[in-house]
């Protein structure tokens, strides 16, 4: 297996904490392009960097293994340790040190574990703080402003500290009223609205964030009666790749969403993700369809993929490796993760957590 060979464009979830042989087996066959772990893949520090040097053991290229470590509730890690403050709280706080110092913590934290790419910053723009469409606490601004000053303060730390980020979820679906986890969103927005607002801040992280994850969602005002922007050429290639500029990895959003299980085929799903202008499918929970997402992309013409692979390679060369890890080290950056809660809510406000503390919500939010 090479960097060439169809596998990379795949981003896909592990089944557990640990692998079986036959997990092992799996993945030694498909060599994807990366890996995503979630909740049901962490029970302790030394069980999760075993993990991690597993996957990479038996991968033949240097894969993406990444992870949704935002703050509140979309915080992996903190089923083994301290929960980061939020988005939100880190906005209202008002303090751009303490969102520094997030982006840092979090870079070390992750590259101890042996991640080394961040599903983050989220740069939807937070029209209503209440909206149910699953960014309740998520974005780091009410406007395109505050989110281009406090996504960027976090966006710059994390990657000084060695991990790529990932700029979500373009083209912007904060002004949607549903939850693309379960339904397909749709916005009747103008393009002008789009330009004065959510495509202000991708225009400005365009070169700034190492990849961008595209969202399920149709807007009226980019592709009226297209297909959702992650399955689009109009929206990735066209107006993200050039009129944007944006050079680094493009990824859709979780291909096990209702979004998209609910109106398109699997097959079709994963043609339409790659000849749109995606360089990474991502399938988190149905992780045996995998190896069928693979023959279908090695049955696609050279065209379509081969831009794809080379994108993907070009980003492995940025991927920094682990750092040595010891329960001392997590411990110390765990403490270091309690420290910025006490100072962004204080001390009786970092007492509270999450009310999905201690377990997985049932519908994973990314």
């Amino acid at each position: 297996m090479s960097s060439t060979d169809p596998g990379q464009l795949l981003l896909v979830g592990v089944p557990g904490p640990a692998l079986s042989p036959e997990d092992a087996a799996f993945f030694r066959k498909l060599q994807p392009g990366g890996f995503i772990l979630f909740g049901r893949n962490i029970q302790s520090p030394s069980q999760l960097r075993r993990l991690m040097d597993d996957l990479r053991d038996l991968s033949d290229v240097e894969p993406v293994i990444t992870i949704d470590q935002e703050g509140g509730r979309v915080s992996r890690l903190r089923l083994i340790g301290s929960e980061p403050p939020n988005a939100r709280q880190l906005r209202e706080r008002g303090d751009m040190s303490l969102i520094r110092r997030h982006g840092d913590i979090t870079g070390r934290l992750l590259r101890l574990f042996g991640f080394n790419l961040d599903l983050c910053p989220v740069l939807d723009i937070s029209f209503d703080d209440e909206a149910d469409n699953s960014l309740k606490g998520r974005c780091y601004g009410r406007t395109a402003a505050e989110v281009i000053e406090k996504a960027g303060a976090f966006n710059d730390s994390l990657r000084a500290a060695g991990i790529l980020s990932c700029g979500k979820h373009f083209p912007g679906y904060s002004s949607a009223g549903n939850d693309p986890h379960h339904e397909l969103p749709a916005i009747e927005r103008s393009r002008e609205d789009m330009e004065a607002h959510e495509l202000a801040v991708f225009r400005h992280f365009a070169d700034k964030v190492d990849s961008m994850m595209i969202g399920h969602i149709t807007i009226s005002g980019l592709e009226s009666g297209g297909p959702p922007a992650s399955l689009s050429s109009a929206i990735i290639t066209e107006l993200l790749r050039r009129d944007m500029g944006f050079e680094g990895l493009i990824m859709t959003d979780d291909l096990d969403m209702g979004a998209i299980l609910n109106h398109y085929g699997f097959d079709d799903t994963m043609r339409m993700g790659i000849a749109a202008g995606n360089d990474m499918l991502m399938i988190c929970h149905r992780v045996e369809l995998a190896a069928k997402a693979r023959e279908i992309i090695a049955g696609m013409a050279s065209r379509d993929i081969e831009p794809a692979l080379a994108r993907m390679a070009a980003f492995k060369k940025k991927l920094a490796p682990p750092t040595a890890f010891s329960e001392e080290a997590f411990r110390a950056l765990d403490g270091e993760v309690w420290n910025l809660r006490v100072d962004t809510l204080g001390a009786e406000g970092a007492a509270d957590r999450s009310p999905e503390d201690g377990k997985r919500s049932p519908v994973e939010v990314y």
